[in-house]
C-alpha cells in the first residue's frame, strides 16, 4: 500500500493551522487521528471548541491505554495520545514532537512542524525516520501557518 507522508513546515501557530486543517478533513468526511504530546492534545481539544464559533468540528480524546468504544468508534476525529491505541483511520495527523516509528500507518500521514528551532530538529528527525521505513516524504513549507 502507498504510503503518503507530507511535512507542513515553517508554522507560525501550529495548532491554529491544525484546526483549519482538520476543518478541512472534518468536511472532507474523513477519518483523522491526531497524536502528540499530552499537552498539545489537551490545547488543541481547546481550540476545537472555540477556534471558529459557528462551526463544530465532533471529535474525542482518547488517552494512553483508554479503549476505543462503540460511541468513540463513531466519533470522526480523535485526539489521541498513542496512534497505535486509535484504530483504523484514513490520516493521521502527527503534532510532534516524537515520530510514529513502528506503528501502523494509515494512507496518509501529515507532520506538522514549527519555526522553533527545536519543533525544526524533531521535524528533522521524523523526516529521517519516514524515510528509513521506506517512506517518501513531501515537504510543504507554509508562510502563513
Amino acid at each position: 500500500m502507498h504510503q503518503q507522508v507530507d511535512f507542513h513546515t515553517g508554522l507560525g501557530d501550529k495548532l491554529a493551522y491544525a484546526c483549519r486543517l482538520l476543518r478541512k478533513a472534518h468536511r472532507s468526511r474523513a477519518r483523522v487521528v491526531v497524536t502528540g504530546d499530552a499537552a498539545q492534545l489537551a490545547r488543541l481539544d481547546q481550540l476545537l471548541w472555540i477556534f471558529d464559533p459557528g462551526e463544530f468540528i465532533p471529535h474525542a480524546r482518547l488517552r494512553a491505554g483508554e479503549r476505543p468504544t462503540p460511541r468513540l468508534a463513531r466519533t470522526p476525529l480523535w485526539l489521541a495520545d498513542q496512534p497505535a491505541d486509535a484504530g483504523a483511520c484514513d490520516v493521521l495527523v502527527n503534532l510532534g514532537p516524537g515520530g510514529v516509528d513502528g506503528q501502523p500507518l494509515p494512507a496518509r500521514t501529515i507532520e506538522l512542524v514549527a519555526r522553533a528551532d527545536d519543533e525544526v530538529a524533531a521535524g528533522r528527525q521524523r523526516w529521517r525516520a519516514h524515510l528509513a521505513a521506506g517512506r517518501a516524504p513531501v515537504n510543504h513549507p507554509q508562510s502563513d501557518g
